[in-house]
Order: C-alpha cells, then sequence, then structure tokens
C-alpha cells in the first residue's frame, strides 16, 4: 500500500511517500508506524484510506492509499 504523510509527519517519516506491505487493518497499520518511528506515538493523527477517515478497524488492501493526516486548524 502507498503511505502518504503530510506535515510533521512527513518529517518524522523523512519521505512524503512510501510504500509498505502486510498490516491488513489501520490498527495494525498505526502499530507498525508507531514501532518503527517511535515519535508519533505522541503525536495526534487522523489515518484515511483511499480519501476518507479511517477508524481502527478498517481493513487495508494491498492497493490501498493511506494517508497520515496531522492536527489541522480551519480557518
Amino acid at each position: 500500500m502507498k503511505i502518504l504523510a503530510f506535515g510533521k509527519i512527513a518529517d518524522i517519516l523523512r519521505r512524503p511517500e512510501q510504500d509498505i506491505q502486510g498490516p491488513e487493518t489501520v490498527a495494525e497499520l498505526r502499530i507498525f508506524l508507531e514501532q518503527e518511528y517511535p515519535e508519533l506515538k505522541t503525536l495526534r493523527y487522523v489515518i484515511a484510506v483511499d480519501k476518507q477517515i479511517a477508524d481502527e478497524e478498517a481493513s487495508l488492501s494491498e492497493n490501498a492509499e493511506v494517508a497520515l493526516l496531522p492536527p489541522f486548524s480551519g480557518g
């Protein structure tokens, strides 16, 4: 699946885009990412799958596009 990172998250991952395999749910992906990048554990962020905000139980396909979105404010 393709991971797209924005804002501070892209800085933590050291790149805005990467491909990974393995996690089957959003919860598994969050665990994987927070093990690889411990700084994410202290950051609030939302995960969107195929342009839809996803809950932790959402399934991930191998060709999913996953966005890691930092907190943002409206204006």
